[in-house]
């Protein structure tokens, strides 16, 4: 489907070559569900979440997975994807924290709590 094709360029089209409307996919993605037998059915909507949340699920940095997503910046994949890769603050800490000679690499890194600290009562 993509081959010979920009990176730009529009896939979906229709058979004169006019360019699908916004939501001319959703009776295509219905029958092909149907015949998949896949209930309920899947949008491309869907498809466009599970391909982010697996990519962020397998480590893919969130910046890369904003930019394949067509976002400028990771706002909105981090508010929606960041705790798929829970680990994502500590792997980013443990390979760019210094190593002093002679010290362990830690076995584990845990992120500091954020907010006000709770107070106590006397």
């Amino acid at each position: 489907m993509c081959a010979g094709h920009e990176g730009a360029d529009l896939l979906f089209r229709h058979g004169d070559g006019a360019v699908w409307a916004k939501s001319d996919q959703a009776r295509p993605m219905r029958a092909a569900c149907a015949r998949a037998r896949i209930t309920p059915a899947v949008s491309f909507h869907a498809l466009r979440h599970t391909c982010a949340s697996l990519a962020a699920m397998n480590g893919v940095p969130l910046m890369v997975v904003a930019k394949n997503l067509g976002h400028a910046d990771t706002r909105m994949v981090e508010k929606h994807y960041g705790h798929l890769a829970p680990s994502y603050i500590a792997d980013a800490i443990r390979a760019g924290a210094p190593r002093f000679a002679g010290a362990e690499t830690p076995s584990s890194v845990v992120p500091m709590p954020v907010g006000k600290p709770k107070r106590t009562t006397k």
